[in-house]
C-alpha cells in the first residue's frame, strides 16, 4: 500500500473510534459516581404478604415490609423491592399481616406476694398477639411503672405498657393501692404525684369518692392536659361526667345508664338511699330506651368520648354463679396466687339474690344490643378485657380474642372489631403517629396470621408469628413462651 493510502486509512480509524475511546476514558474517571445505591440492609424483611389495611377494612396482596431498629422503614409491592439483604427473612406468601393487637383494659395486682406471677403474664400477652396493653390501675403501680420502662428499653419481654399508675378513689375504698382523695386540695396533690410518675392517663373510680370530688378531679386533670378514664358514679349522669372532662368510659353497662330517660331521677334515688347499687342497675336496664340512647350516644361521639366495653367480663359475671370453668385452658397459664384471687368475685356472685342475678343477665343481653348502637353513633370503641387478678376466668391474652368474638356476635363487622383493637387505642393515648398501620415510620408491632381476620374474626387466634418492637417471635418461640407459662403456673 502506498504511503498516502496508509495515512488515509489510519485517519479514518481514528475518526471512527475516537468517541468510544473518549467514552471509555470518561467511564474510568467517573464510573464510581454512576454506580447504583448500596443494597439496603434490614433487620427483618417480610415478603409476599397480604397486608390488612385495618382502617379501610381491605386486603393488599403481594407486599413487603422492611424493618430496622424496631421500626418499619419501607413497604410496597413485593416486585418493587429489588436487591435487599436482611438478617431475617420471612416468606409470608399465604399469610395475612396486620398491626399488633391492643388490650385497652388490663390489671396487674394482688399485692407484693403476686409480683412474680403478674410479671409472668407479660410474655403471655405477646404469645396471643397483644403487643400493647393499657394498665387501668391496681395495687402494683411501682412495679408496673418499672416494667413499662424495661419493655420500652427492650430489656423485658412483654407488650408495650401504658399505665395510669394508682387510681384516684375516696377515703377507705374497697380497692387497694389507690390514692385517696376527699377534697380539691387532695386531688391537686394526687395529680402532682401522678405527673411526677409520668403516668399515661388518670384512672378514677367511684367506690367511696364523693360525686363533687369526682367531677373536680375530671376538670383538674383535663386542665393539666391529662387524659382520664373512669367508672362513672350512679350518683351522676354520664353527661355530667363527660362535660367535666371524662375521656374514656370503662365498661359498657355505664352506656346503658346513658340510654335511660330516667337516668337523672334514678341517680337522685340512689343518692337518697332509696335504691341499692344492684337495684339501680336493674332500673337503668328496665328503663333503657333505644331512641333516647341513640341521641345520647351521638352527643357522646360529638364530645369525643371513647368507651372500653369489657363485654367479655360482663358475659362472665352474668353466668359466674352457675357456669363451670374448671376445665378452661386458660387456668393452666396462671399462677396459683392469681387463680386464688378469682374466688372473691365467685363468692360475691353466689350471694346475689335471684332478682339481682337475673338483672346481671339482663344487663349483659342489653349490652350486646348497645354495642352496635355505639358504633353507629360514631363513639370510639376501644377493645379491652378487664383481665387480671380478681376478674375470674377472663384470661390475659385469650380474653381479647374472646372480646373481639363477642363484638362480632353483637353485630359489629370483623373490620369494626379489628379497628377497636388496633386504631382507637393509639388515638385515645395520642400515639397514632407510632401505631395502627403498617407504614414507614411506625413502630414494628406486627401480627402474622395464617388466615384472613376480615373473613372471620376468629382468625386473629391463628398466629404464625409476632413482631414486637422489631423483634421476631416465631410460632416455635410463642409456643415455648406458653409452655414456660404453664410450667411456672404449676
Amino acid at each position: 500500500m502506498h504511503t498516502q493510502q496508509r495515512q488515509r486509512v489510519e485517519a479514518t480509524r481514528v475518526r471512527c473510534f475516537r468517541p468510544a475511546a473518549i467514552l471509555s476514558l470518561l467511564l474510568a474517571l467517573v464510573g464510581p459516581a454512576l454506580h447504583a445505591a448500596p443494597t439496603p440492609h434490614y433487620d427483618l424483611l417480610i415478603r409476599a404478604a397480604t397486608v390488612i389495611d385495618v382502617a379501610a377494612g381491605t386486603r393488599i396482596p403481594g407486599q413487603f415490609i422492611a424493618i430496622a431498629a424496631g421500626h418499619i422503614v419501607a413497604t410496597g409491592p413485593d416486585a418493587s423491592i429489588g436487591a435487599a439483604h436482611a438478617d431475617r427473612n420471612i416468606n409470608a406468601r399465604g399469610k395475612f399481616i396486620m398491626p399488633g393487637l391492643w388490650d385497652m383494659h388490663v390489671h396487674f395486682g394482688g399485692g407484693p406476694a403476686l409480683i412474680a406471677e403478674n410479671r409472668a403474664l407479660l410474655p403471655l400477652y405477646l404469645a396471643y398477639g397483644i403487643t400493647t396493653v393499657r394498665d387501668c390501675a391496681a395495687d402494683l403501680a411501682p412495679q408496673v411503672l418499672q416494667w413499662r420502662a424495661q419493655v420500652a428499653a427492650g430489656t423485658l419481654l412483654g407488650p408495650r405498657i401504658f399505665t395510669s399508675g394508682p387510681k384516684l378513689e375516696g377515703p377507705k375504698p374497697v380497692w387497694k393501692g389507690t390514692i385517696e382523695v376527699d377534697s380539691p386540695a387532695d386531688v391537686d396533690a394526687a395529680l402532682d404525684r401522678l405527673q411526677a410518675m409520668q403516668v399515661d392517663f388518670v384512672k378514677i373510680t367511684d367506690n367511696t369518692l364523693k360525686p363533687d370530688i369526682f367531677l373536680y378531679a375530671l376538670g383538674a386533670a383535663k386542665a393539666r392536659g391529662l387524659r382520664t378514664s373512669a367508672h362513672t358514679p350512679y350518683a351522676l349522669t354520664i353527661e355530667q361526667a363527660v362535660t367535666a372532662g371524662l375521656g374514656s368510659i370503662e365498661h359498657i353497662d355505664y352506656l346503658i345508664k346513658a340510654g335511660s330517660p330516667q337516668e337523672a331521677a334514678i341517680a337522685a334515688d340512689y343518692v337518697a338511699g332509696r335504691l341499692s347499687y344492684n337495684a339501680t342497675e336493674a332500673r337503668l336496664t328496665a328503663s333503657f330506651d333505644p331512641d333516647f340512647a341513640r341521641a345520647s350516644y351521638r352527643r357522646l361521639a360529638a364530645q369525643g368520648v371513647s368507651v372500653t366495653p369489657t363485654l367479655n367480663m360482663t358475659r362472665i359475671i352474668a353466668g359466674l354463679a352457675s357456669d363451670d370453668h374448671s376445665h378452661d385452658a386458660g387456668l393452666a397459664l396462671l399462677g396459683p396466687g392469681l387463680r386464688a384471687t378469682y374466688q372473691w368475685r365467685i363468692d360475691r356472685a353466689k350471694k346475689l339474690s335471684p332478682a339481682d342475678a337475673a338483672a346481671k343477665r339482663d344487663s349483659y343481653a342489653l349490652s350486646l344490643k348497645v354495642l352496635p348502637m355505639l358504633r353507629d353513633a360514631g363513639v370510639a370503641i376501644m377493645a379491652g378485657t378487664d383481665a387480671g387478678y380478681l376478674n375470674s376466668f377472663n384470661y390475659p391474652g385469650i380474653g381479647l380474642h374472646d372480646e373481639l368474638a363477642l363484638y362480632v356476635q353483637a353485630g359489629l363487622t370483623p373490620a369494626d372489631a379489628l379497628r377497636s383493637a388496633v386504631l382507637t387505642g393509639p388515638a385515645f393515648l395520642g400515639k397514632a403517629a407510632d401505631y395502627g398501620t403498617l407504614t414507614p415510620g411506625k413502630i414494628a408491632d406486627i401480627l402474622i396470621l395464617d388466615a384472613d381476620p376480615l373473613a372471620d374474626i376468629a382468625n386473629t387466634r391463628r398466629i404464625a408469628a409476632v413482631v414486637s418492637q422489631g423483634r421476631l417471635l416465631t410460632r416455635k418461640a410463642l409456643d415455648e413462651m406458653l409452655d414456660n407459662a404453664r410450667a411456672q403456673a404449676r
